[in-house]
């Protein structure tokens, strides 16, 4: 399974507005130039969100987005789901062996797993916890 850039910036955008949640609403602009991201691009990315009921758009001088759902109830596979489709680790052959068939099935499982026990809360409070592991001091 590749997850193309819709995942991943449609990914970004939620963990912005999760990382924000409480806040009012936060402008496609300003998480296009947060992430060096184009506007342009995360704008054909949120249509689908919003539709999905994952966000909600603001109008006005302040509007923007802000999610549908706390940061709590909303997974990565949410997200994942609508904009890449559904999980498929490979494409499923009739005269595929019994074995393999199995493998596939299972590693489609698991990536479904950690896709659906990750919440945009867990994404957006992660935290490099080597950050500095490295750090040397002279």
């Amino acid at each position: 399974m590749k997850i193309s850039t819709k995942g991943r910036y449609g990914l970004t955008i939620m963990i912005e507005l999760a990382k924000r949640y409480g806040e009012g609403p936060i402008s496609l602009k300003s998480i296009a130039q947060m992430n060096n991201l184009s506007e342009h691009y995360l704008e054909q990315l949120i249509s689908p969100l919003r539709n999905a009921g994952l966000v909600k758009s603001i109008r006005g001088a302040y509007g923007g987005y802000i999610l549908a759902d706390e940061p709590s109830n909303i997974t990565a596979g949410d997200v994942i789901r609508v904009l890449e489709g559904p999980l498929q680790v490979v494409e499923e052959l009739e005269d595929e062996e019994p074995a393999k068939r199995e493998l596939w099935m299972r590693i489609r499982d698991a990536v479904k797993e950690v896709l659906d026990s990750t919440t945009l809360e867990d994404l957006a409070s992660h935290t490099d916890d080597h950050g500095d592991a490295y750090m040397f001091y002279i």
